[in-house]
């Protein structure tokens, strides 16, 4: 069965792709007859070197996305996961040769189609008279013996983009571009895995996995990984895959050991959710600095997809300063992160949080006959709304999203947890201010806002007085301001 995707066809949705990202980036222009993107101020570019990538769609925001100033000068796309015309590829080397470039560099992901086509495209370039290099980026770190056909290319060819676009953006010559960036690859590594497989559209899924199972180790297309192992959480994942990547037996491994420097890229491979990318990114800034490995820069997001996998990679750099200035170097790419040019390592990533105010705290001394019993009652109440979790979760999903009792748990076990840090406060409109406190941060949701609307302001009639009528002025107030 081919999974749906919104699309108006599937001959023309790459070239529909593109069209849309041309007409939402004034920057951007489609070359006439080519599934061609190039920088729309090719004119500025007269003396300086150019640099085109591509490859097949359905990895987006790669290579598109990352065309502009201090990146790609141009992008040559094929169909979903097919390599490029060559064709193409030789009237974008033209179009820029013809804006006054002096050479073009051609940045190639490490697989046969990609690497026949723009070598073809090279070759016939040069027979016009048009100097033109290429660099095959194999940062793959998946395989622990030397496949035939090298490292695939994956995550990692970004940021040779970001190396790469800074060096022609300071005027630097093509030949020692070239040599650079083939440096720079030499001391990357990526390596992906994924809860899902991915569908060319009308097609089938690219491969099966079972509901406990991930694959370690796959391509960006679906090919095979090393390996696929049962399903487990965030950190065993995370560390399962730095292990792999870091491990000096493997052949392509990262040599990243205590005291390195590295980028960190953690990448979404289409399908994962923001909140499973942000527990992915502090999995690995844990397990690094654990190892005693020193984050220069992190780059968390969706840099080269594969359609709709539900997965991710994370790639590590090693550098140095000089490369961290390339890293660091502007650029108008509208894919790439704006984010602060400052070391994650290091860096204070908490503030204290403000003192409670002194007219909040209670100077009445807790414990006593009094305190017992507001324990006692407090501790019926919370087993009494665990007892009812489930129960409460199907009356909501009548009407609601389902999490009825799974909120109000929540609370429960923020406030049995209270509990046993001390007896709580004595004086009535100090409980009901803590308990407001407490809900407010630990229960969440609608609940959470409500009930602490009521207790806080019922706590106010309670500072003065404690008897009958200040108690039912107090009630009076909750419901006054849930009701605002």
């Amino acid at each position: 069965m081919t999974s749906k995707k919104l699309i108006n066809s599937v001959a023309n949705c790459a070239d529909d792709a593109l069209a849309g990202l041309v007409a939402c980036n004034p920057n951007l222009q489609l070359l006439q007859g080519h599934r061609v993107v190039l920088r729309s101020d090719l004119d500025s570019l007269k003396g300086r070197v150019a640099l085109l990538s591509g490859g097949g769609s359905g990895h987006e925001p790669a290579h598109a996305g990352f065309i502009g100033k201090g990146m790609l000068t141009g992008v040559i796309a094929g169909a979903v996961f097919t390599s490029p015309a060559v064709g193409s590829i030789l009237a974008a080397i033209r179009a820029v040769a013809q804006a006054g470039t002096v050479g073009t560099l051609l940045i190639v992901k490490n697989y046969t189609g990609d690497r026949l086509n723009f070598g073809l495209a090279r070759e016939q370039a040069r027979a016009a008279g048009i100097p033109v290099e290429m660099v095959v980026i194999g940062d793959d770190s998946a395989f622990t013996v030397l496949k035939k056909a090298g490292r695939r290319g994956l995550c990692g060819t970004v940021l040779i983009h970001k190396v790469a676009g800074a060096l022609a953006e300071a005027g630097v010559g093509l030949e020692e571009i070239t040599e650079r960036v083939s440096m720079v690859t030499k001391a990357m590594g990526t390596l992906g895995v994924s809860l899902s497989s991915c569908s060319v559209p009308g097609s089938r899924p690219t491969f099966e996995l079972a509901a406990d199972e991930v694959e370690l180790g796959l391509g960006i297309h679906g090919e095979a990984g090393v390996r696929r192992i049962k399903i487990a959480t965030a950190d065993k994942i995370v560390t399962l895959m730095l292990d792999h990547m870091t491990n000096s037996s493997n052949v392509s491994h990262v040599p990243v050991k205590a005291g390195s420097s590295v980028v960190l890229m953690v990448n979404n491979l289409g399908g994962l959710s923001f909140l499973e990318l942000g527990i992915i990114a502090d999995a690995a800034v844990r397990s690094l600095e654990g190892r005693g490995v020193k984050i220069a820069r992190s780059f968390v997001g969706t840099f080269m997809s594969a359609l709709e996998m539900q997965g991710l990679s994370l790639t590590l750099l090693l550098v140095d300063e000089p490369l961290l200035k390339l890293i660091d170097a502007e650029t108008t790419a509208s894919a790439w992160p704006n984010t602060p040019r400052v070391s994650v390592t290091g860096r204070k990533r908490s503030r204290a949080a403000p003192t409670e105010p002194l007219e909040a705290r209670d100077s009445t001394p807790a414990g006593g006959v009094a305190s017992k019993k507001v324990v006692l009652v407090l501790e019926r109440v919370c087993s009494t709304l665990l007892g009812m979790e489930d129960h409460l979760n199907a009356l909501d999903r009548a009407a609601g999203d389902g999490d009825c009792g799974i909120t109000h748990s929540r609370a429960a076990k923020a406030i049995q947890g209270w509990l046993k840090e001390g007896p709580p406060p004595a004086r009535p409109a100090q409980l009901l201010s803590k308990l407001s406190m407490l809900l407010l941060e630990k229960m969440g949701g609608s609940s959470g806002a409500l009930y602490g609307l009521f207790l806080t302001a019922a706590a106010q009639p309670l500072k003065a007085k404690t008897d009958l009528p200040a108690w039912s002025a107090a009630m009076d107030a909750g419901l006054e301001a849930m009701q605002k």
